[in-house]
């Protein structure tokens, strides 16, 4: 089966994801595209063969030759086309977050249960890194005792244009709170935010950088230091400290156990380098899951519940005081589901 997949937002993370369906993976051909640009939808099908432009997203949902969205818009506007999807009955790629606001989120979970399937995977890709599957492994043995401690680092050389001090919260510590959700198997309970000195690589009104510290359902505390102009290159860490030892992740998809000694290793240039491979996995899964009909991967909920512990972080950040993270009770319908690498096939 070719699952033919329509593209609302082209911009660069959907031009990425057009490369990766088009030249890397099996099992996808890209027929539609749509942005608010239409100019630059345009020429990005001249570079497309056989794709058509829709002067909306709403449109190219409907139409009958498109078996599966993509949806890479900016994040406000992600409610509005995954519900979409969701009304046709078609499967949905919807990139992190799922939407800016739970009441947003709640719409779409919704709207989900209502259909009585599961349509929605969010792009937290990083659940399909080697190096963070590998982590994820060691702390499912028990060998390193109970969880006390999770350190992340999200560094960034430069800032994008137009990026804000709450899209350190949003749009890069996201991916470490659904993340550590994953690799403990817990929810998040607590947020705050602290910012220390400004980097003078920030503009005025950007504080950069900040720490976003969480607190887990059984006492695990979580630090995740956010920095977005770093210079050096795309640096990103995490260890997780148990009662017995401690495992981290190391560059290049490699994982440390460490009980002393030492290691050195070179930086990613860019995400792209780092989580390309990620990405890879990810969009492979999703296909697979189209193909048989079986959504599987990051969810709704897990894209609800990443935007109510960030929505606690920008809360805390206004008030510099720790803020519980409200969820509703987990739907049956949402139950845990192992998100799976997808089986080893040959590319394009």
């Amino acid at each position: 089966m070719t699952v033919r997949v329509g593209i609302v937002g082209v911009g660069n993370i959907g031009q990425d994801h057009i490369r990766r369906l088009a030249r890397t993976l099996r099992g996808a051909r890209v027929v539609a595209l749509s942005d608010a640009d239409s100019a630059r939808a345009d020429a990005v099908a001249q570079r497309v063969p056989g794709a058509r432009v829709h002067a909306t997203g709403e449109d190219l949902i409907r139409q009958d030759d498109v078996d599966a969205i993509l949806v890479a818009t900016s994040a406000p506007n992600h409610e509005t086309f995954v519900l979409g999807a969701i009304a046709e009955g078609k499967p949905v790629f919807c990139e992190k977050p799922l939407a800016p606001t739970t009441e947003a989120c709640r719409r779409i979970l919704d709207a989900e249960v209502a259909g009585g399937r599961r349509l929605v995977q969010v792009g937290f890709m990083r659940r399909y890194d080697a190096g963070y599957r590998a982590m994820k492994e060691t702390l499912a043995a028990g060998t390193l005792g109970a969880t006390l401690f999770v350190h992340c680092a999200h560094r960034n050389p430069a800032a994008p244009p137009g990026f804000t001090s709450d899209m350190l919260v949003t749009d890069a510590a996201i991916h470490e709170i659904d993340l550590v959700r994953w690799l403990l198997d817990q929810e998040i309970v607590a947020a705050q935010v602290l910012r220390p000195r400004r980097t003078r690589r920030a503009g005025a009104d950007l504080h950069d950088p900040q720490v976003v510290i969480l607190e887990s359902a059984e006492g695990t505390l979580v630090d995740v230091e956010v920095l977005i102009n770093s210079v050096y290159g795309y640096d990103i860490r995490c260890e997780v400290v148990g009662e017995l030892g401690s495992v981290s992740l190391a560059d290049g998809g490699d994982v440390v156990v460490r009980y002393g000694g030492q290691r050195s290793s070179r930086v990613a240039g860019d995400w792209r380098e780092r989580f390309g491979r990620a990405y890879d996995a990810e969009l492979q899964a999703w296909l697979d899951s189209v193909e048989l009909a079986e959504a599987g991967g990051p969810s709704s909920w897990d894209g609800y519940a990443a935007t109510a512990v960030a929505g606690a972080a920008l809360a805390s950040a206004r008030t510099e005081q720790r803020t519980p993270v409200r969820l509703e009770d987990r739907p049956a319908f949402y139950a845990p589901t192992e998100t799976k690498a997808p089986a080893a096939r040959e590319s394009r």
